[in-house]
């Protein structure tokens, strides 16, 4: 192709083409300090909800095509705080989350659907109590610029909504229950490229 032949419309195409055909997936980690899955579902007739704040993992992104994106992240179910140390005792123990058999939890992408140049849905396998499913994330991608101590970061936010009896919860197969079945799920995700990992906050 000889761009000196376009007219400027269609030279501006090209040259937009070329940049994106040129642009390599960057790779970044997720920065547990900065990264948190925060969850909420109903008790008796209000809401509980809480955080689990110790998330790791790797992410690579393609900006030009969010199709070619993924991400494989890890939860440290130990990590959940609910504000009231005696509730995450028990949300621990095996009426719940069962954390002495099942202390992590897993996602894996498979497929990006790509909505806008910000926005998409990352389908992937969530593996929870032992039990994996396939699942959906609405996201959005929040930015990407240099943080104070010379790394790079991205941000991303992507919402979910479980059931915990997919995932063998007997207090999701109780309809009556004092806690409900549909768990929100609200991921905030910050990634840090692997070079700026010296940066501590």
């Amino acid at each position: 192709m000889k761009l000196f032949n376009l007219k400027p419309p269609a030279l501006l195409a090209a040259l937009l083409f070329a940049g994106a055909a040129n642009a390599a997936p960057e790779a970044y980690k997720i920065d547990s300090a900065h990264s948190f899955v925060n969850w909420s579902l109903r008790h008796v007739v209000a809401k509980a909800s809480g955080t689990f704040n110790d998330v790791t993992g790797n992410i690579t992104i393609d900006r030009d095509n969010l199709a070619n994106s993924a991400i494989e992240a890890k939860i440290n179910l130990l990590s959940v705080n609910s504000g009231h140390a005696k509730r995450d005792a028990h949300i621990k123990e095996k009426d719940y989350l069962d954390t002495e058999k099942f202390a992590e939890a897993n996602f894996v992408s498979t497929k990006v659907v790509v909505k806008s140049a910000t926005e998409g849905v990352i389908t992937g396998n969530f593996t929870l109590h032992g039990v994996t499913k396939e699942i959906a994330l609405p996201f959005n991608v929040l930015g990407f610029g240099k943080d104070p101590w010379g790394g790079e970061r991205s941000g991303f936010e992507a919402k979910t909504t479980i059931k915990a009896s997919d995932y063998g919860f007997g207090w999701g197969a109780k309809p009556n229950g004092p806690v409900g079945d549909d768990v929100e799920i609200t991921l905030l995700i910050e990634g840090v490229k692997p070079s700026a990992d010296k940066a501590k906050k």
